[in-house]
């Protein structure tokens, strides 16, 4: 008589935890988003492209708080919260209790960021020098998408140095919050001071509970929901409020703000916060807003001729695929031959050239901010996802086969 075997061989709390931690993997949201924006992309230009049109473009909200918003704008202002409130828990990690707390340590994967923006950016006003209109696209190119560039070197990088990923997230890291800076200094047109000022209430009320160690999402939730539907009235881009919201829960467990972990241990909310929303953003947040960001119409070979001829999609592609690896390589090698900063010694330049390449991955950040500079549904704006587009899958590729060739060197010597 033989038994039945039970339908799972794991506990469903260990099957849980697989759950996510496949989830919370590099390549699982890599893949996820490219998902989506393949799927935006072959909508967008099939005869389903009115149906995508109409779903990105239905309206809905509360007027009288200036919220009725179509649901690409729903998913750019709202969504994308959510994905900057985890960024800004893992910054606030960083400074507090991470690579960024030694500043000779990380002085230079951040003096790397800084060039991987200013070079990108200088890229794209050389290009439309002879267009004023298209100046307010400087900022488009000088993001990087940490998604996609770590998935890319967690697929073709499993024997490159440890180092070379941890500089490429110190990078990516202050890269966003350099981006979160140019969002809320240059892309807010006008601003309303008293949405802004009551902004502050539920900022100070969400930051006090926090402090006290509250984390119950009844109490957080709705501060946190009204502190971004002020900072949206505001005029300010909505995104800031997450990344508001993040920087003020406590990195390092006192006697009230920690979360008693399994083995006994605390770790302090920001931690706790970043493993429960990171799979939100992972699952829901990036992916939506890519799938309504990235449904771009191509209109064939002749469409994609012209908008490449458009020095706008020519001035992001330079400024991603030349600009970035040019000012991370520059500023990288200026400051390593200061004797008092060392670079890892486990670091090789072949290595670093890969990665230069892979920061020029600008996709989330890229698509918002060409939505700001040029607005949605322009026909800029359309040149500008081309663009990144474009620019993104190019620096993707060359990082990709150079840190490959460099992966199968380093497994052929192991």
């Amino acid at each position: 008589m033989s038994s039945s075997r039970p339908l799972f061989s794991v506990a469903p709390h260990e099957l849980w935890r697989g759950i996510r931690t496949t989830v919370r993997s590099d390549v699982f949201g890599g893949a996820l988003l490219l998902l989506a924006t393949a799927t935006a992309l072959v909508l967008a230009n099939s005869p389903a492209a009115g149906w995508y049109t109409s779903l990105r473009d239905f309206t809905f909200g509360i007027p009288e708080l200036h919220l009725e918003l179509s649901l690409g704008a729903w998913a750019s202002d709202g969504l994308l919260a959510i994905f900057f409130f985890v960024v800004g828990l893992e910054l606030k990690e960083e400074f507090v209790s991470g690579r960024l707390r030694d500043p000779r340590a990380a002085a230079l994967p951040i003096a790397a960021a800084i060039g991987g923006v200013i070079v990108p950016a200088l890229c794209f006003v050389l290009v439309n020098l002879g267009n004023p209109d298209a100046m307010r696209g400087w900022a488009i190119p000088t993001a990087t998408d940490i998604a996609f560039a770590v998935a890319v070197i967690a697929v073709v990088g499993r024997f490159l140095p440890p180092a070379l990923r941890v500089f490429l997230l110190t990078l990516a890291i202050v890269d966003d919050l350099i981006a979160i800076t140019v969002i809320a200094t240059f892309y807010t047109e006008s601003i309303s001071l008293p949405w802004l000022t009551l902004a502050l209430l539920p900022l100070a009320g969400f930051g006090a509970l926090v402090q006290r160690g509250v984390r119950q999402w009844w109490a957080l939730l709705p501060l946190a929901v009204a502190t971004w539907v002020c900072v949206h009235a505001s005029g300010v881009h909505a995104t800031v409020a997450g990344v508001l919201l993040g920087f003020l829960v406590p990195v390092l467990p006192t006697v009230r703000a920690r979360v008693r972990m399994p083995g006994g241990a605390y770790e302090g909310l920001a931690a706790h916060f970043a493993d429960r929303w990171s799979p939100v953003a992972t699952l829901v947040a990036v992916p939506v807003f890519a799938f309504f960001a990235a449904g771009v119409s191509i209109g064939g070979v002749d469409g994609l001729v012209s908008a490449v001829r458009d020095p706008i999609t020519l001035g992001i592609i330079v400024g991603l695929v030349l600009g970035k690896p040019i000012g991370i390589l520059s500023t990288t090698f200026a400051l390593s031959r200061i004797p008092a900063i060392r670079m890892d010694e486990t670091l090789r330049w072949p290595d670093l050239v890969g990665v230069s390449f892979l920061a020029g991955i600008g996709f989330t950040v890229s698509l918002l901010v060409g939505e700001l500079a040029f607005g949605q549904r322009s026909i800029a704006d359309e040149h500008v996802k081309i663009g990144v587009l474009l620019g993104s899958l190019i620096a993707a590729i060359i990082g990709g086969m150079l840190l490959g060739a460099r992966n199968r060197r380093a497994r052929l010597r192991g």
